[in-house]
């Protein structure tokens, strides 16, 4: 799978609404995921709000979406990333190491509870970038 530019919008508690909504105006398959699906401790006052959604259009792009996860605070006109995703795991590491060099790391790349290599760092102009790198498909 080659490596995928893709926005990232977080919402404060309505994602599944929104993703929803946008799943009507584009068509698609939507994939909704909870924090609460990840059985991680503290997710209990969020565990029907969405952890990771993803809407695969008919057009060939993709719009993916969270609510605001427990300790992260929500950025009114500052809640969309752009997210980098892929399993070229060489290619991926040195996006990330580009994009966070004189940048600020919000979260190391580095293996994450769902299986993937996930990191999030905001780039020194000030634009937020997750890179998620999946294991290779069969």
């Amino acid at each position: 799978m080659a490596s995928r530019l893709n926005p990232y919008i977080q919402f404060d508690g309505d994602a599944r609404p929104a993703m929803e909504f946008y799943q009507q105006v584009f068509g698609g398959e939507l994939a909704l995921n909870t924090f609460g699906e990840t059985g991680a401790p503290g997710v209990e006052q969020v565990a029907d709000k969405i952890m990771h959604a993803m809407l695969d259009t008919p057009s060939g792009y993709t719009l993916m979406a969270s609510d605001t996860p427990p300790g992260m605070e929500y950025r009114p006109g500052r809640n969309i990333s752009l997210s980098l995703s892929g399993d070229d795991a060489d290619e991926l590491r040195g996006y990330w190491a580009k994009l966070s060099e004189g940048g600020v790391v919000g979260v190391p790349l580095e293996k994450q509870m769902w299986g993937d290599v996930f990191g999030m760092c905001t780039d020194r102009f000030g634009i937020a970038w997750m890179v998620n790198i999946s294991e290779p498909q069969g």
